[in-house]
């Protein structure tokens, strides 16, 4: 962790450090059966502001208009209580998550009124960079091409808070999907500089090895993926898991050195006590 980072904890024992406001957020693991179970990460280009040289999966920020954006739904409904939000701020995270991802990847996660997603066409990467232009646009392009949005097609698979001690902090979602027969995800974003479809075995060896730094939620994401065999296990998983909002913060042990806990936001219990600090830094990046 860097050094600002680990001195900011200490601040924020001492009562000194007053942690920036969340702003939610929505981050899609993007899933296809290639030979085994494969998923899409994305390494942030060293000039971005948040996360540099991080790999992560696609995703970002809740635009303030997602939760009021105009765009019919179908399947199941919204479950606001799992996702620890609002049903505006459930609508919002949907909407969010399938502009980002149409946004960073090319992947229009929606159906028609038959339930059928929608495969590529010639006006595909138009409308993509229209939604990467304007995020509003999303809601005419789905009502132009007869498309709606299906919660059904994001299960929701964990929830992490960033820590206190950050200079940014989000309160991110995480969902799992299948890339869409017909649709491709691709490097069309110009805040990744390099993309990777790999196993979650794969990707963690690769992360010990030092070779693929990433952020301790998208370890532990990985580490929870790396247990099943295929997309379709995953879908069933996912709608059997105990989402809690997790995030990890810091406390001075007996001997004066600051360690780490991953608490549940909603009541500070206590989820696992780390056997060292967290890696990395979402504002710092590698």
């Amino acid at each position: 962790m860097p050094r600002e980072v680990s001195e900011r904890a200490r601040a924020l024992l001492a009562g000194e450090w007053q942690p920036p406001p969340l702003r939610d957020a929505s981050t899609v693991v993007l899933l296809r059966d290639a030979g085994g179970l494969e998923t899409y990460l994305m390494r942030r280009a060293p000039s971005m502001a948040f996360a540099a040289g991080m790999h992560v999966f696609p995703g970002g920020r809740i635009d303030d208009a997602d939760g009021d954006m105009d765009v019919a739904w179908v399947g199941d409904p919204l479950d606001p209580q799992r996702m620890t939000a609002t049903q505006h701020q459930a609508r919002g995270l949907i909407v969010g998550a399938v502009r980002e991802v149409f946004e960073e990847t090319g992947v229009l996660l929606a159906v028609d009124e038959s339930g059928r997603v929608p495969a590529e066409d010639d006006a595909w990467e138009d409308d993509r960079a229209a939604v990467a232009e304007s995020s509003p646009a999303l809601a005419e392009i789905l009502d132009r091409r007869r498309l709606r949005l299906d919660p059904g097609l994001l299960p929701l698979w964990t929830h992490w808070v960033t820590p206190e001690v950050e200079s940014k902090r989000y309160d991110v979602r995480f969902f799992v999907a299948a890339v869409p027969p017909g649709q491709q995800a691709r490097d069309v974003s110009g805040e990744a500089d390099q993309v990777v479809w790999t196993s979650p075995a794969a990707a963690l060896g690769d992360y010990a090895r030092g070779r693929l730094p990433m952020l301790p939620p998208t370890v532990a994401t990985l580490a929870d993926l790396a247990a099943l065999p295929d997309v379709a296990s995953v879908l069933v998983s996912a709608g059997d898991r105990d989402v809690r909002p997790l995030m990890p913060r810091p406390r001075m042990d007996a001997d004066g050195v600051i360690a780490w806990d991953v608490i549940d936001v909603r009541d500070g219990s206590v989820i696992v006590r780390l056997p060292a600090e967290p890696a990395g830094s979402e504002v710092a990046g590698a």
